[in-house]
């Protein structure tokens, strides 16, 4: 067996070469943090061949004097942390003092750098981390390194890059984080001779836009959140612009891009069920917090972090996007395109094609002020109604002041909400079509929704909350409802027994497997109390089978999708009132339990497009 020897600095770097260098990618994050490390507001990123043939990132920076810059070519040197204690309060991006020792070992590497005030630039050329020249040019402040035929001397790892377009794309996507990261940074990047874009004023809303399309900055949802432990703020899309990809999700942590599981699937879960599945929302988010409580030292390129306590960063992380997403309007505009494909057991969770045209956040109370100052107003009734349409007209009340609760939808069908008509009369624009979805005139344009799945959502939210709060809202029989259960339906109350005594249901044992309805929920319908319960019971068993629901989550689920108005049910126009305001006051109308879109926008602006108006 040969004895241990001390391998040389040329082997030592190619080999730290091959963790913290993997691709041209790697080295243009390498040079971007130090540039801005340095100071610099002003930074320019050229490349060619993707980067295999030129990086140069070129700043205006504090520079460095020529001991310094010898140094810094060497390995583990490095002005920004001095002992173990350091690593615990890091405020720079860079600090392990290795990156360009690796980068000039597998390169030709050439560094200029000038000081303020020194009247030349001092040049130093490295070929495979051996320096051959040392020279003294014009230059201005700050620092440019050049790297010239990466793994020129590696030809095993040059021989495993990718094509232009894959390498070309990661340093775009990387450039571009910090280019959105860093707004107070003039960016300029130039690609083979063409300038792509060139930043010169810290408008970030300027940048979201170059890079999403216009109106993108303006359509995005506001975050922001501040306490003792950690501060957040930042942006998160809307579901009509989400991808299915995971790209467009920046996290920096004290301005260092990182990559983490937690965050990315707190992010996830806080949409829930508007998103389709294998969909990824964007985010631009910042986090600060004390560095003594982070890791960033855990990975080679410093790529991910560990919290010192990752479950209170989610507990606070979370309900922050949670509230964001509640507080704004989160439903589609219809645009053309195909459906995607419906499932086995239900459509897809959003069975439209989703607007790519960005258009401004607003709240889910703004959308609701845009529906009654839409809905309502005074004018002459149409002579006549298409036919398949319900129009009921009567006077408008007062705005409310605030959401008011759910009033039971049981769909009498009455026309008890009917006034004379005169020569004008003050008139209610929502119509029910086809006795299937509410038809509704907003301020901007036209809203429609499902009538079942709206009234699933409601119905979803109270079971969740009454369960949850173990006060039953129950109404007595007056002649209870005998159920006949057969075996393997028995073991399924047995088990959701107690939760169904929590919604409201108060049942009692009369014999084997028979059960006497005592009591419901003040929302089941009259003379439907035995077929809720059966209905309920199997679909409870489906969902466990299928859909692996929580307990109580698949009660709720089952309940509400068994008791809402269904299809074909008529309503009277107060009925159909009340659903609105019931379904605004929850906190996720745009969506049902089961994913599905309850809500669906169309702009003027869309139909005149679509009319060829504009």
């Amino acid at each position: 067996m040969a004895g241990i020897a001390r391998l040389p600095e040329s082997v030592a770097n190619k080999i730290s070469a091959g963790e913290v260098v993997q691709r041209p990618v790697s080295v243009v994050k390498e040079l971007l943090e130090n540039a801005i490390d340095a100071g610099a507001d002003r930074i320019s990123v050229i490349i060619s061949d993707a980067g295999k043939e030129l990086v140069r990132i070129v700043d205006n920076g504090s520079g460095m004097e020529r001991d310094d810059a010898l140094l810094s070519v060497e390995r583990f040197a490095t002005s920004k942390i001095r002992g173990v204690e350091d690593l615990e309060d890091l405020s720079s991006l860079g600090f392990r003092g290795e990156a360009l020792a690796s980068i000039s070992s597998v390169s030709h590497f050439e560094l200029r750098t000038a000081v303020e005030g020194s009247p030349l630039a001092l040049s130093f050329r490295y070929e495979g981390g051996v320096l051959v020249e040392e020279a003294q040019v014009q230059g201005e402040r700050g620092t440019s390194i050049s790297v010239r035929n990466l793994f020129y001397n590696v030809p095993a790892r040059r021989k495993f890059l990718k094509s232009n377009a894959t390498e070309y794309g990661h340093i775009y996507e990387l450039v571009r984080s910090f280019v959105l990261a860093c707004p107070e940074i003039s960016w300029q990047m130039v690609n083979d001779g063409e300038e792509l874009f060139n930043f010169r004023t810290p408008d970030l809303n300027e940048r979201l836009d170059f890079f999403y399309g216009s109106g993108f900055a303006e359509s995005l949802v506001p975050v922001t959140e501040e306490n003792d432990y950690i501060s957040i703020r930042g942006f998160i899309g809307r579901p009509a612009l989400q991808k299915r990809r995971r790209l467009d999700q920046y996290f920096f942590i004290n301005r260092r891009l990182v990559q983490n599981r937690m965050l990315s699937q707190a992010l996830q879960q806080a949409y829930g069920e508007l998103l389709v599945e294998r969909q990824a929302p964007f985010a631009l988010l910042f986090f600060e917090m004390d560095p003594s409580r982070i890791d960033v030292n855990v990975h080679p390129a410093k790529l991910e972090v560990r919290f010192e306590d990752e479950r209170s960063v989610r507990n606070m992380f979370y309900p922050v996007i949670k509230r964001a997403v509640r507080s704004y309007d989160f439903s589609p505009d219809l645009a053309s395109g195909e459906l995607p494909p419906l499932s086995t057991r239900y459509p897809s969770p959003s069975p439209i094609a989703f607007q790519d045209v960005a258009e401004p956040a607003v709240t889910k109370g703004e959308l609701y002020r845009n529906y009654r100052e839409g809905a309502f107003s005074t004018s002459r009734p149409p002579a006549n109604l298409p036919e398949g349409f319900q129009e009921q007209l009567f006077s408008p009340p007062e705005p409310p002041a605030g959401f008011v609760g759910t009033a039971s939808l049981a769909g009498s069908g009455g026309n008890e909400d009917e006034v004379p008509l005169g020569d004008a009369v003050a008139e209610v624009k929502i119509w029910q079509l086809h006795n299937k979805y509410l038809i509704c005139q907003i301020k901007t344009g036209l809203m429609i929704i499902d009538q079942h799945v709206a009234h699933e959502r409601v119905l979803y939210e109270r079971a969740v909350d009454v369960m949850e709060t173990s006060v039953p809202n129950s109404q007595q029989l007056l002649f209870p409802q005998k159920v006949e259960l057969r075996p393997w339906d028995w073991e399924i109350f047995e088990e959701i027994r107690d939760d169904l005594y929590r919604l409201g249901f108060n049942l009692s044992l009369f014999g084997s497997r028979t059960v006497m309805i005592e009591g419901v929920p003040q929302d089941v319908r009259p003379g439907s109390e035995v077929s809720i319960l059966q209905d309920m019971i199997a679909e409870y068993s489906e969902n466990a089978s299928k859909l692996k629901l929580e307990k109580r989550d698949n009660l709720a689920k089952s309940y509400s999708c068994r008791n809402a108005i269904m299809t074909g049910q008529k309503l009277s126009l107060q009925e159909m009132r009340s659903l609105i305001d019931s379904l605004f006051a929850t906190r996720d109308p745009y969506c049902c339990p089961h994913g599905r879109p309850v809500i669906i926008k169309m702009t003027l602006g869309q139909l005149d497009h679509m009319f060829g108006r504009k």
